[in-house]
């Protein structure tokens, strides 16, 4: 299990590598929710988007071969990685699937990074990435399922238990759950933790339906950031320990999410980044009357011709 003296040390590890993005308090009247809301901004991240976080842990915990760092990702963590290998000097080399956004290539390309389209899905993009570990040298970076990154993503909890004390549920979305592990693994039920996935991208969910990690279908809006085919084993254990439940909701409410953000207060987040807010907008997840409720705004890196067309 990671505890809070982890994540601690990975905030003091990661200070002055990554920003302390900001908290907003936004009035109930935007989203027509039952309270104020507090907006956790982390897609004004480095990269667009919390991964930094994770990456930068990683790289700082470790000594990095000659051949440099490799990662598997829908493209989030591969522009992350590929970002803190640049700022530290480093090779990356980064695999992603044929469903990667062209905009999230283009921006792992431009921190300087070796990219590879590889395979359908992330779980194809993975295998090729380790493949190649193996024959080079490189060692990897795990998108989610190793300690370093969970405690990395778990700082961003950390971060706003300093700027909003009084939080009483945090929502967050889930993809093979990196965050989700790391924010719940900092408050350990302090604040209740609710996670949120596509209808078409469920692995935490299933996970926890069966009691352990499973293999699901991927598709949808959001499939190439929360598209990971299972959740990881220390993910899970994490959030079975410490995650009250998963809410579900279906591509229309994530649409609707990336409107109202776009619509309300300017804020251009990518289809992952709106799905905690969806379950909120859905009426997927009820607050309680008086429930001070965090919605963690995780990813930018959205294709601007996608955006205006929900507009």
């Amino acid at each position: 299990m990671i505890g809070t003296d982890d994540i601690e040390s990975a905030y003091a590890r990661i200070a002055g590598r990554v920003r302390r993005t900001p908290v907003m308090d936004v009035e109930a009247a935007a989203f027509a929710t039952p309270g104020p809301l507090s907006l956790k901004l982390e897609l004004f991240q480095h990269a667009g988007s919390f991964k930094a976080r994770g990456a930068f842990n990683n790289l700082l915990s470790c000594d990095v071969p000659a051949a440099g760092v490799a990662a598997a990702s829908g493209g989030n963590h591969g522009a992350a990685v590929a970002y803190a290998a640049q700022a530290l000097g480093l090779p990356a080399h980064i695999f992603v699937p044929e469903i990667s956004s062209p905009v999230k290539i283009e921006r792992i390309r431009g921190f300087g990074a070796d990219v590879l389209v590889e395979g359908a899905a992330y779980a194809d993009a993975l295998e090729r990435c380790e493949t190649f570990m193996a024959k080079s040298g490189a060692i990897g970076i795990h998108a989610y399922d190793a300690a370093a990154t969970i405690a990395g993503q778990g700082t961003t909890a950390l971060e706003w238990q300093q700027q909003d004390a009084n939080l009483d549920t945090v929502l967050v979305a889930v993809g093979g759950g990196g965050l989700i592990s790391g924010v719940a693994a900092w408050y350990q039920g302090r604040v209740k933790v609710v996670g949120v996935e596509p209808e078409t991208s469920c692995a935490l969910h299933a996970a926890l339906d069966a009691g352990a990690p499973v293999d699901v279908t991927v598709a949808g809006l959001a499939a190439d950031s929360l598209g990971a085919r299972s959740v990881g084993d220390l993910n899970f254990e994490i959030c079975k320990a410490h995650v009250d439940h998963v809410a579900l909701v279906p591509d229309s409410a994530i649409a609707e999410a990336q409107r109202g953000l776009w619509d309300r207060l300017r804020i251009a987040s990518e289809p992952g980044g709106a799905t905690a807010l969806a379950a909120l907008m859905s009426g997927a997840y009820r607050p309680e009357p008086g429930e001070r409720v965090g919605v963690l705004v995780c990813g930018g890196n959205v294709d601007l011709s996608k955006l205006a067309a929900l507009a």
